[in-house]
Order: C-alpha cells, then sequence, then structure tokens
C-alpha cells in the first residue's frame, strides 16, 4: 500500500518502533497516545504498534491495539478477558415473526443464560450455574482434560470459576442481542470471554512476568507491560493457558447460543433455523502468524482479526448499529480491524454526567434494562460506532448491518 492510500496517521516514537494509528475522525485522548508510545519502546515490538479506531486506556496495553512481537510476549497486552470475543447467527425468522411486545423474549433469554454477578454471605452468584445443566457438563469434558495439565503445574489455577462459567455471560459491556439487518432477517448476537477462569489465567500470568522482571532487575517503560522470553517455561506454560483459555471462551459462547435459540423456540412457535450464517470470533488474543514474511506472534487486545475474506463482527452501543464485516487483509494493520465502537467516557464519568433520561431516549426501540445500573454502559459512554467504521474503510468491508432489538446486559 503506498503511503498516498494509506488511511492511518503515523506517530513517531523516540527510541522505539513507530505507531500507526486508524484514529481520522474519532477521539484519541493524550493517555492512551501515552500508553501506545510505551508499548512501542518494547524491544521486542515487530515493525510498528497499529492502533485501531476504538482506542483508549487499558491495563498495561490500550484496548484497540494490536502489537506484534518476536521472541517474547506481554501478558497484559492480551489482558485478563482472554478470548472474549463476538458470536453472531442469522437465523430464518423475519421481523414480522417476532411478538409484538418483546419483554418475553428478553426475560426466556435472561432465565436461560446466567448473567450478571451477586455474591453475598450464603447466596449463590447469579451468574454462575449452581447446578450445571446435563449439556454444559458434556461440554465441559473435552476442555477439562487440557485444563488439569495447566493445574498440575499451577494448582492455585484450579480454584477458579470454571464448569459454572460455561455457557454464561457474565458482567460489564457483555451482552445478548435480538437483531435486525437491513432486509428484516433476525440475527443472534452475543459478546462474551472465558470469564472466571479466564480472569484468574491473565492475572496470575501478568503478575508472575512482574516477578521475573523484578527478579531479572529489567526496568521497563510501564511495569504493567512485564513480559515472558520465549523459550523459558514461563513463556511456555502461557501460551498453553493463554491457548486453552480462548478456546473456552470460544465454546462458552457456543453454549451460550445453542441455549438462546433454545430459549427463542418457547416464545416463537413458527419453526426456524439458526446459524444459517454463524460468526465467532476472539478480539482479546495472541496467535502465531506470518506478517510482512516473518513469523510473529500477534496480541491483539480489542481488535479483530481482518485477514482477507475472514468475517468478523464490530458491535456498536447497546443504542447504536452493528456490523459484520468481510477483512481487507490490510498488511499495515497486521490483518486487524476494530473490536467495537470503544469508550469515550469511563464507567464512572458515564454514572456521574449520563442520566437516566437520556438512556431511556438513546435506547429507544430496544427491549432492554433502563436503569441506573446499566448507565454505565449507555450509548453516550461509547464512540460514534458510523466514525469508527469510516476511520477503518481500509480494513474491513461491510457485509451486514444490524439494528438490535432487544439486548440482555450482564
Amino acid at each position: 500500500m503506498s503511503t498516498t492510500e494509506a488511511k492511518f496517521d503515523f506517530q513517531h516514537v523516540e527510541g522505539g518502533v513507530p505507531i500507526k494509528m486508524w484514529t481520522r475522525g474519532v477521539p484519541i485522548d493524550d493517555k492512551a497516545r501515552d500508553q501506545l508510545s510505551r508499548a512501542a519502546l518494547m524491544p521486542f515490538v515487530f515493525k510498528h504498534v497499529a492502533a485501531m479506531p476504538d482506542v483508549h486506556v487499558g491495563i498495561g496495553a490500550t484496548v484497540g491495539s494490536v502489537i506484534p512481537t518476536k521472541g517474547a510476549v506481554i501478558p497484559a497486552a492480551v489482558g485478563v478477558d482472554i478470548g472474549c470475543g463476538m458470536m453472531a447467527a442469522r437465523t430464518s425468522l423475519m421481523a414480522s415473526d417476532l411478538p409484538d411486545n418483546l419483554e418475553g423474549v428478553r426475560s426466556a433469554i435472561e432465565q436461560a443464560v446466567p448473567h450478571g454477578r451477586s455474591v453475598g454471605r450464603s447466596k449463590r452468584d447469579t451468574g454462575s450455574w449452581g447446578d450445571p445443566p446435563a449439556a454444559i457438563v458434556e461440554a465441559w469434558a473435552s476442555p477439562a482434560e487440557r485444563f488439569g495439565q495447566i493445574v498440575a503445574k499451577y494448582p492455585k489455577l484450579g480454584k477458579t470459576n470454571n464448569l459454572v462459567h460455561l455457557g454464561t455471560l457474565g458482567t460489564g459491556n457483555h451482552f445478548i442481542e435480538l437483531c435486525l439487518d437491513t432486509e428484516q432477517r433476525v440475527w443472534v448476537m452475543l459478546h462474551s470471554g472465558s470469564r472466571g477462569v479466564g480472569n484468574a489465567i491473565g492475572t496470575f500470568f501478568i503478575e508472575l512476568a512482574k516477578q521475573d522482571m523484578r527478579k531479572w532487575f529489567i526496568n521497563l517503560p510501564d511495569e504493567d507491560l512485564a513480559y515472558f522470553p520465549e523459550g523459558t517455561d514461563h513463556f511456555n506454560d502461557y501460551v498453553e493457558a493463554v491457548g486453552w483459555a480462548q478456546d473456552f471462551a470460544a465454546l462458552n459462547r457456543r453454549m451460550m447460543m445453542t441455549n438462546v435459540i433454545r430459549a427463542l423456540r418457547t416464545q416463537i412457535a413458527k419453526p426456524f433455523d439458526a446459524e444459517l450464517e454463524a460468526v465467532n470470533c476472539h478480539h482479546n488474543y495472541v496467535q502465531r502468524e506470518n506478517h510482512f514474511g516473518q513469523n510473529v506472534l500477534v496480541t491483539r487486545k480489542g481488535a479483530v482479526r481482518a485477514a482477507k475474506g475472514v468475517l468478523g463482527i464490530i458491535p456498536g452501543s447497546m443504542g447504536a448499529k452493528s456490523f459484520i464485516v468481510r477483512g481487507l487483509g490490510n498488511p499495515e494493520s497486521f490483518d486487524s480491524c476494530s473490536h467495537g465502537a470503544g469508550r469515550v467516557m469511563s464507567r464512572t464519568q458515564a454514572k456521574r454526567e449520563v442520566t437516566l433520561a437520556e438512556h431511556v431516549a438513546d435506547t429507544q426501540g430496544v427491549e432492554c434494562r433502563k436503569d441506573e445500573g446499566v448507565i454505565d454502559e449507555t450509548p453516550k459512554a461509547y464512540k460514534s460506532i458510523e466514525a469508527v467504521m469510516a476511520a477503518q474503510s481500509d480494513l474491513v468491508e461491510i457485509v451486514h448491518t444490524l439494528k438490535q432489538v432487544v439486548c440482555v446486559k450482564g
């Protein structure tokens, strides 16, 4: 790609690799720029850091960044919601097949999939299974064997929510939605990751990397950029554990999708097919790929693989549009695109500045929660998804435009 065609802005980093930023027309704050610059100083980063249009500050590494490395891996560049991603499936239903009042549909989905979190004395967490159903227990049998090998080395990871979180949604920005495309076809879309067990794996290895840095007297531009050099036991153990968590996350989404479809069948009498078109993609993960003729580890934190012809999902906020996209295989972004709209307000800021009346107005026409408890996820807390899509028109092409009519939040 010649520089005249390039849609990214170039940021030089003294003593580090450059940053290529697909942020034209979308806001990016100085703290995110600083955080990207610190990552670019790491000596094993390959070629450049790519910043997606939804980029914003995260822990250690920026959300919405692609950091390719040779000879080392940074656990915080993947984060703690390992394998977090999206799944979408088109059904044979049309908008006219849905009931006029969608409250029953939302309620059925909420009952079918544990979501949110409630922890108290002698109470069961409503976000996990009390007694996992047979299908969940059966699905756990395959990952359980590999998990046992990880726990044998790190027993602490055995004391996590694993089986009881398989097929559950979680909290924060995780969601399940019923959407309509421009042809009024009904889609089911959901967003979740590796839940409690993935969080424990991410947190554990980030801390382990920090301990290694202290042990080897390695000074870092940010302590959260602690890394494992390739060839060390901890590097191999992390790659094994993170790979397992990514597989668990993909399975988690498949199990949820199965239960959501089952719940829909209880509310809609008309027989229908599901998964006519299905996409299941990560946006917090690491994998080995070949770029610019070299084999590298690519960490995508809040970014989706957009290799040529590969389908992905880019959701907007709970009152906006979402997109099924096809990758254009842009080598400059390491075949990547954004994972969503990206926050412009922290959760605390959104709760402080957005009124309930504004939230209700911004989610008009969507069957969803309209209470104070979801203000941190309100549309105003996010960038414009239209501006984000315009900024990355050289990374993906839009295949389907979706608008949600039901949204279940964690």
